[in-house]
């Protein structure tokens, strides 16, 4: 399978450009040949890749800031665009990353290449229009120019990538179903999966013994669709609280950390630890890995969690990788009082909590990076296949 990657960002950084790069090696790993076109590589990947940066030469990088984010993706797309030109019969599928993405795919449709788009996160409208909901609902408001502050911009860019891709790459179930209820056939969705570092994430032995004080983490982005206030309410309101500790781990937008303690109200038993970098430390220190999203792509930190034996309570949201009483408890999202529940059952009932554990344990190899991989060269299969049947 001969591929044309592009991705407009610094690959091999954090959040999605970490993502890029680990599919990446996935891809090169599970056999395919892949010539990367990234906007700057920022982590080595296998020799076998052939890459090619858009907006860097040598040590030279075009600043993302100095020419705006908008304008350096606009510029990656019609740079990849046209090498893809003077590519016709070198590629079989075309991989393109959001809002850098059209003229790649104008061109893939002349020259009658499948393209599948990745989808990190749910339909854009649907993500910008829950995030301000709940933000409206607690008072919080976004910083200027946050990722999920309404942009009409980036939505008609972005819906227009999603209308003219032949494929939509979506790593989780609920992202699939954020498109279909907006009209979007499931013939175009293609399912594939994200994973989880063996090398980092692990658990210290087969079936670790509960820790003397219950335990329970949450960890990652602190952004408002992350769901960390309705953790700290649940926590609050269940026994829990009395002899256990809550670690809340990451770097939170300032109105919403205020708005967190507030709702903590200096409860010795939550502990805010800001920004941290030994997160598979602190899972493998937990019971528990709390995370009552409203909107995510794939939680790779379900993944993560479950990896370093620790017993995964999240939101409806997380389904697929969680799987409910198998190997987690899942709640509706926004539904406190089934979270205090489920934080009460896990507290209260240690084989319920081992036996959890031990699934989680039991199912970590769906989930590496290699897996992942496999899972992304199977979509372009179908993406091809599909292609040529429609032919």
């Amino acid at each position: 399978m001969r591929v044309l990657y592009s991705f407009p960002h610094k690959l091999g950084a954090d959040r999605i450009c970490y993502t890029a790069w680990q599919q990446v090696r996935g891809l090169a790993s599970a056999g395919a040949d892949v010539l990367l076109f990234p906007g700057v590589l920022s982590r080595p990947v296998p020799e076998s890749v052939q890459v090619r940066p858009t907006l860097a030469r040598g040590r030279l990088r075009l600043p993302y800031k100095l020419v705006g984010k908008l304008r350096a993706l606009a510029l990656h797309d019609r740079i990849v665009a046209r090498r893809l030109e003077r590519l016709a019969g070198q590629v079989d599928v075309v991989h393109v990353w959001p809002s850098a993405a059209l003229e790649t795919i104008k061109v893939a449709k002349r020259l009658r290449i499948p393209t599948v788009l990745e989808r990190p996160n749910a339909h854009t409208r649907f993500a910008y229009e829950v995030v301000n909901e709940e933000c409206r609902r607690i008072g919080v408001a976004l910083p200027k120019g946050h990722e999920y502050e309404f942009n009409e911009d980036i939505l008609r860019r972005e819906e227009e990538e999603f209308r003219t891709a032949d494929f939509l790459l979506c790593p989780s179930d609920f992202v699939a179903k954020t498109f279909r209820e907006r009209g979007f056939p499931a013939e175009k969705l293609l399912r594939h999966q994200y994973g989880f570092d063996e090398t980092d994430c692990y658990p210290e032995n087969q079936l670790r013994k509960s820790a003397n004080k219950f335990t329970m983490l949450f960890a990652g982005q602190g952004a408002v669709r992350k769901g960390a206030h309705f953790a700290v309410e649940a926590w609050l309101r269940s026994p829990a609280h009395r002899d256990g500790v809550f670690n809340i781990a990451g770097s939170f937008i300032p109105e919403y950390q205020q708005y967190i303690e507030r709702l903590a109200n200096g409860d010795p038993s939550i502990v805010l630890l800001g920004h941290r970098n030994d997160i598979s430390d602190l899972m493998r220190g937990a019971d528990v890995f709390i995370l009552p999203t409203m909107e995510e792509g794939s939680p790779l930190v379900c993944a993560e969690a479950m990896a370093c034996g620790c017993v995964n309570l999240v939101s409806d949201v997380c389904v697929g990788v969680c799987q409910h009483m198998e190997n987690a408890l899942i709640h509706n999202v926004g539904d406190v009082d089934a979270l205090t529940q489920h934080i009460d059952l896990l507290y209260e009932d240690e084989r319920l909590l081992a036996r959890l554990r031990e699934g989680a344990l039991h199912n970590r190899g769906q989930f590496t990076w290699g897996a992942a991989g496999k899972s992304v060269l199977r979509a372009y299969e179908e993406a091809v296949s599909r292609s040529t049947a429609k032919a």
